[in-house]
């Protein structure tokens, strides 16, 4: 009979090595599934471009710090370097090529089948897995008459591609900025928005705005934190601000529909347009435990801080907002970790 592990994680990025680092540091047993070769999440298919919006002091998983602690924000490729390092630092026991098909309970124990067709067996489960997988693009009128490109931010990975083209970024977060930013100096770029970007000065008082988050309490509180992590407020780096006034690029009121050639704005006015590109989010994306009853009719989890309000023994990690401003982030996923583990370990004894 196959052996009942304390703990199964499913995911093996930023979330799931949080978890395992706490799982580890309580003495339970567990294994991390990944569905992929490597302990880097979703980093390593984001925009080439990419870095974060928080500076490497206030960016670590627990127990061991990103190269170089200081003011500067760290890129895509030096967290990708530091996610896999501290899978290896801490000997988490990762299972990679192990994508979850389906996962199911009887009696106390679940029993988790990959694509592979292994069968591992737990007391508990912790869906650790991020929502990359199933970006969002809204339903718009006539997209299938538009003979141009719509892609999804999951997948624009340098602006190159879009060199001297017209492109319209669809959104007003961090992501939606950004890419329009850097789109701006190689093609006439456009931000189509339900609402003007709002923006977040970087620095306050001589400090980066995370310092004031944190002794504030915004970065860890709740109440506060669950408002502010669903917000489209954005961080406002490199000049974004001067850059947005200078309108580049240009920001409108959302297009109301495609036609042939490009879209069509609301005050009826039609616009060629060769690329649009949609920045407009990521949906839950745990399909493999639907037939537990743990989603909602939407497919997002039925949960509470990160612990199941319809399954004993399922837990989350890193969902936006689950139990505050920073839980979906690097600095902030490993304070839920904590939590989730310390409620695994309670409910165990």
């Amino acid at each position: 009979m196959t052996s009942v592990l304390d703990v199964l994680v499913i995911g093996g990025g930023q979330s799931g090595l949080a978890s395992g680092y706490h799982l580890k540091k309580r003495g339970l047993s567990f294994l991390i599934l990944e569905a992929s070769g490597e302990a880097a999440g979703s980093w390593p298919n984001y925009y080439d471009s990419l870095k974060l919006f928080s500076p490497a002091k206030y960016s670590s998983l627990p127990g061991l710090s990103i190269s170089s602690p200081g003011y500067r924000y760290p890129d895509r490729d030096e967290v990708i370097h530091y996610l896999k390092n501290y899978a290896s630092h801490f000997q988490l026991p990762i299972v990679f090529h192990q994508r979850v098909e389906h996962v199911s309970k009887e009696s106390d124990v679940f029993c988790v089948r990959t694509t592979t067709g292994e069968i591992y067996n737990a007391r508990n489960v912790i869906c650790a897995t991020g929502s990359f997988n199933n970006p969002y693009i809204p339903s718009i009128n006539a997209r299938d008459e538009f003979t141009g490109n719509v892609l999804h931010s999951a997948f624009y990975k340098t602006p190159d591609t879009f060199r001297d083209q017209s492109v319209i970024v669809v959104g007003r977060g961090n992501s939606a900025v950004q890419i329009a930013m850097e789109l701006a100096e190689t093609a006439n770029t456009t931000l189509a928005v339900r609402e003007p970007v709002s923006l977040i000065p970087q620095r306050f008082l001589g400090k980066d705005i995370h310092f004031w988050f944190i002794i504030t309490g915004i970065d860890s509180k709740w109440r506060i934190g669950k408002s502010l992590a669903t917000a489209s407020s954005v961080m406002d780096l490199d000049g974004y601000k001067q850059k947005l006034k200078e309108g580049d690029p240009k920001q409108k009121n959302m297009f109301t529909s495609f036609y042939e050639d490009g879209v069509i704005w609301p005050d009826g006015s039609k616009e060629k347009v060769d690329s649009v590109i949609f920045a407009t989010g990521f949906r839950s994306n745990l399909p493999f435990i639907k037939d537990l009853g743990g989603l909602d009719i939407k497919g997002d989890p039925l949960q509470a801080s990160g612990v199941s309000t319809v399954v004993s023994g399922l837990y989350f990690l890193g969902l936006s907002g689950q139990r505050s401003f920073a839980s979906a982030t690097l600095r902030g996923v490993g304070r839920d970790a904590k939590y989730v583990a310390k409620h695994i370990q309670k409910n165990d004894n």
